[in-house]
């Protein structure tokens, strides 16, 4: 069970690591999933046989996948949560860069680290934080993205 803190008591995380998921496998399955609902079918993600003769090797992932895994990642974290949320949304990015695609069968995992916090207004708290997505067995990660969320107490 992850540990629970005051809001107030998160300022105090600023610039330290919150947390690491568990590893979670972008299978080609996943991957059609994602672009039936998407609408994007480009061959490097949906032809197994025509990606094979890209610089991939295989199927990838899209990159809006790999990124959609960040709610996912962060559930299965290990890190503090603010205690008493009753809701938080997604506020937007200030960064997001996709560095190593996903091949299809690949293990990826979230790293937290809290950027910024503060309280917008009595009960509303909005922080930002550098999403880290690591790819099992390879040295650049997936994506790093510095993502900026709010939830309500």
């Amino acid at each position: 069970m992850a540990e629970t803190i005051a809001p107030e008591q998160m300022k105090d995380r600023i610039g330290q690591e919150l947390g690491v998921s568990d590893w979670v496998t972008v299978d080609q399955d996943m991957i059609d999933k994602f672009a039936e609902a998407t609408g994007d079918h480009q061959f490097i993600h949906v032809d197994v046989e025509k990606a094979k003769m890209t610089p991939f090797g295989g199927t990838i992932a899209h990159g809006f996948l790999t990124l959609s895994l960040l709610p996912r990642l962060a559930a299965e974290a290990d890190m503090p949560r603010p205690e008493g949320v009753k809701m938080g949304v997604n506020y937007g990015g200030n960064k997001v860069r996709f560095l190593t695609p996903v091949k299809s069968g690949s293990r990826v995992r979230g790293r937290f680290k809290l950027l910024d916090i503060e309280e917008k207004r009595p009960g509303q708290w909005q922080q930002t934080q550098e999403f880290t997505v690591e790819i099992e067995g390879e040295g650049k990660p997936a994506l790093i993205a510095e993502w900026i969320s709010q939830f309500f107490v």
